[in-house]
């Protein structure tokens, strides 16, 4: 890691509040927020750490400020809700991660942990070994849960599937698909840095040998796609979701299964309509607070209109 100070933004709150203030703060930055309750005070404060001081801080501020009374709105006490910003040593970012990263389990099948905790996985529960990065997540968060856990359930042991993982980020759902035995996984991020975090996350897991991980833009993919997966995972911005639902759809096999994430609740409905016009029928979702993500089967209508 570089060294140099990070500017850390943080929101003084409540326990009750800490997880919708942490997903203020990661839609606004575009990284994941790291949280610390002092449990002598009560006290919990929510971060984000940038490389530089985010421009038009003022204007940041007022934004962040009506988000915390949307939060506020919907029954949950934010206490204090102070925002603050700080420069800080690097040290302190890894520290900070320390306290907030724990082992994460999904179900019997597999354990997310960070390098430096001892927790030790299951008899056949599969390892996947994750640090942050500064600007990528560890699976805590909701929507990453959820396309983990579909990751699961749909894998057949002895069976060979394939997995294409789009926008990879840390490349946690990468590695995980592999970890449970897909193959082949491809993933690809438009993020230089997330195809380099990606790559070394593999590297620390032991997997580059089946992880292809390169760097694509989803809006310059080809329509017609060359292969095809039995199970794709799109954890990106529903407007993404929406513009390149062809580009996206042609890459699932026949039958095969697409998880879709990173929608916001109000915009879950949208998403829905469109893919299920394409051929794709709904077989799992899950909501949690302002988040709702969706497991969608190919049918036979997809199936024939790919062939027309």
């Amino acid at each position: 890691m570089r060294r140099g100070a990070l500017w850390q933004i943080s929101i003084a709150t409540t326990a009750e509040a800490e997880e919708a203030v942490a997903d203020l703060l990661c839609r606004r930055f575009g990284r994941p927020a790291s949280t610390h309750t002092d449990f002598e005070s009560g006290l919990t404060t929510v971060s984000v750490y940038c490389e530089a001081r985010p421009t038009n801080w003022p204007e940041q501020r007022a934004t962040l400020g009506e988000g915390l009374r949307q939060i506020s709105c919907c029954g949950l006490a934010i206490g204090m809700g102070k925002v603050s910003i700080r420069k800080i040593p690097r040290e302190n970012w890894a520290e900070s991660w320390k306290r907030h990263f724990k082992p994460l389990a999904i179900g019997d099948a597999l354990l997310i942990k960070p390098s430096w905790s001892r927790r030790r996985p299951r008899r056949g529960q599969a390892l996947v070994v994750l640090d942050p990065g500064l600007s990528f997540g560890t699976g805590h968060h909701p929507t990453t849960k959820f396309c983990l856990r579909q990751l699961t359930v749909e894998r057949q042991a002895g069976k060979t599937q394939s997995f294409l993982d789009i926008g990879t980020g840390s490349g946690i759902l990468a590695i995980a698909a592999i970890k449970q035995g897909y193959r082949p996984v491809h993933a690809f991020d438009f993020d230089a840095a997330a195809v380099r975090v990606a790559r070394e996350n593999a590297q620390l897991n032991q997997v580059t040998a089946h992880a292809r991980i390169t760097r694509r833009d989803v809006t310059k993919l080809p329509f017609q796609a060359t292969h095809r997966y039995d199970v794709v995972g799109a954890n990106l911005i529903s407007t993404l979701l929406i513009t390149e639902r062809q580009r996206i759809a042609a890459r699932v096999k026949v039958t095969g299964l697409l998880v879709l994430a990173g929608i916001l609740k109000s915009e879950f409905e949208a998403v829905r309509t469109v893919y299920e016009q394409l051929g794709f029928r709904l077989v799992a979702s899950k909501a949690g607070r302002e988040w709702h993500s969706g497991a969608f089967r190919a049918t036979a209508y997809f199936n024939s209109r790919k062939e027309t």
